[in-house]
């Protein structure tokens, strides 16, 4: 059964048109990669199932229509959102980020520490003060407080550090593993997608191209798509 499903979405910022009619769905469970060169409508999808950018097509999670909600209401359905470039809040400290948006659930704080020692030991720090790996856990750990059923991954290995990233990776596998969370990844880390994703859908130009199991994705396919 999908938990979400996208058909034919659509999206402008103003009179220009971003999105042309994308199609997605993740089961419960499943990991997807959504895939695509810079500016193909990645990040814009991410807004509209999230209600941060209104859209046009059908948008439905766990049977429910998102189109009609604000972004908030959508968020308490389960949408647990890890946004591009961090976005934590800098004058709170790591404690007050992961209980900002805490909801009743499996993920506690104390479960997010034991994933993520370092912000057991930052947890009075203010997360303006961490390093960019740090903020990156800060935000992963935020999200999960929310007991979300699924995470968005918005490029979360984009400009770390080799030895952070391989961390962030391990946590991924490890969520996959042991949680049964349905996660939607969008990263340029081919290599790492095949080894933790189920299954992938490539947009280009605001328009899903391609989509398959992560096995039918080929070099060939990869190269004409995502390939510089």
């Amino acid at each position: 059964m999908s938990l979400l499903t996208a058909s034919n979405v659509t999206a402008s910022y103003g009179a220009s048109q971003a999105l042309f009619g994308v199609d997605l769905t993740i089961g419960e469970g499943e990991v997807r990669a959504l895939l695509g060169r810079n500016g193909m409508g990645k990040s814009t999808t991410v807004k509209c199932i999230c209600r941060m950018l209104a859209s046009g097509g059908t948008l439905t999670f766990n049977g429910t229509d998102l189109t009609r909600l604000p972004s908030h209401r959508a968020a308490r359905l389960g949408l647990g959102l890890v946004p591009e470039g961090r976005r934590c809040f800098g004058n709170l400290t790591v404690h007050e980020n992961l209980i900002a948006a805490a909801r009743p659930g499996d993920w506690t704080f104390e479960r997010v520490v034991e994933m993520f020692p370092r912000l057991g030991e930052r947890r009075n720090q203010n997360a303006s003060s961490l390093s960019g790996g740090e903020q990156q856990m800060l935000a992963i750990g935020r999200a999960l407080m929310t007991n979300p059923r699924l995470l968005i991954l918005d490029e979360a290995t984009e400009g770390l550090a080799p030895i952070i990233r391989q961390e962030i990776w391990s946590v991924i596998r490890k969520l996959k593993a042991e949680t049964g969370l349905s996660i939607l990844v969008i990263d340029k880390s081919i290599r790492e997608l095949r080894e933790v994703c189920d299954s992938a859908t490539i947009l280009e130009r605001g328009k899903s191209v391609w989509a398959g199991t992560i096995s039918e994705l080929t070099d060939d396919i990869t190269t004409t798509y995502i390939g510089v």
